[in-house]
């Protein structure tokens, strides 16, 4: 009995080892963008030249495995593909690029610092260099901490629009960690817009209130924060003879990795690091 699949290849005059299904699944995906978030579809339909009844069972599909959800009467990407491209970055390119980073940074300024992502409403930690000192952090490599409450979190939000935020927080009020903790969906989009325009977020005590955290985000090529980069400091308060150095040490640290993955900012400033002690 022949191979329907192989059969179908054959007639479309394709090569006889490609699954015509799986690859028009995968061209619907590849049609998302960072312009193009959410796509109906009719107008996937159009854009692959395909009928309507084959591209709703390609979305059930697709949407059944979580690489897409709905979006009102469109479809956006799901959380399966994040997970994909996470799993990717994470055991390929950004720890092993970030991780010398991370040491120098660690050497210089001899506190912990770590490189998160985000999976969801979760950070997820993808690289940490610890100094020998007497203070251990809880954290671990895949310790997952909420979005929304930890200054990291904040950095891996700031590229959401108001209703992608609302869309991944529907509650009408947000789980309280911390007198520091947005309260509200609103109260989230505003202060990470504030932070966005700063360029780094220094929280003290937000998230514990005996650890302190200065943070910067990581952006790929197509200049998209893919992750943050954060120096912990073992205290409530930093120092305000040291607060300047350290924020421009981690920014520059996180510059540079975001360098590392052909990130090239359009205004590009010149750092100058004062001493680091």
């Amino acid at each position: 009995m022949s191979d329907p699949v192989l059969a179908e290849d054959s007639a479309t005059g394709g090569d006889k080892y490609i699954v015509p299904a799986l690859e028009r699944g995968l061209r619907m995906l590849g049609e998302f963008s960072r312009e193009t978030r959410t796509i109906g579809a009719p107008e996937f339909a159009r854009r692959l030249g395909l009928p309507r009844s084959t591209v709703f069972r390609l979305l059930s599909t697709l949407e059944s495995l979580g690489f897409v959800e709905r979006f009102g009467n469109d479809y956006r990407l799901g959380v399966a593909v994040l997970r994909l491209g996470f799993e990717y970055i994470n055991s390929l390119e950004l720890t092993e690029l970030g991780q010398p980073v991370l040491q120098r940074l660690c050497d210089e300024i001899r506190y912990p610092v770590n490189l998160v992502m985000r999976d969801g409403r979760s950070i997820v930690y993808v690289a940490k260099v610890t100094p020998p000192t007497p203070f251990a952090s809880a954290v671990r490599i895949g310790t997952r901490l909420p979005a929304h409450a930890t200054v990291l979190g904040r950095i891996l939000l700031e590229d959401l629009t108001l209703p992608e935020l609302r869309a991944l927080y529907p509650e009408d009020h947000l789980e309280v960690y911390s007198e520091s903790t947005p309260k509200t969906v609103l109260e989230l989009f505003d202060m990470v817009q504030v932070d966005r325009q700063r360029g780094y977020v220094l929280g003290e005590g937000f998230y514990e209130s005996s650890i302190s955290t200065i943070a910067a985000p990581v952006r790929d090529e197509t200049g998209h924060i893919i992750a943050a980069l954060g120096a912990t400091i073992p205290s409530g308060h930093i120092h305000p003879e040291r607060i300047d150095g350290l924020v421009l040490r981690v920014r520059a640290a996180a510059d540079e990795v975001s360098g590392l993955l052909n990130y090239q900012p359009r205004n590009a400033k010149v750092l100058v690091l004062p001493s680091a002690r």
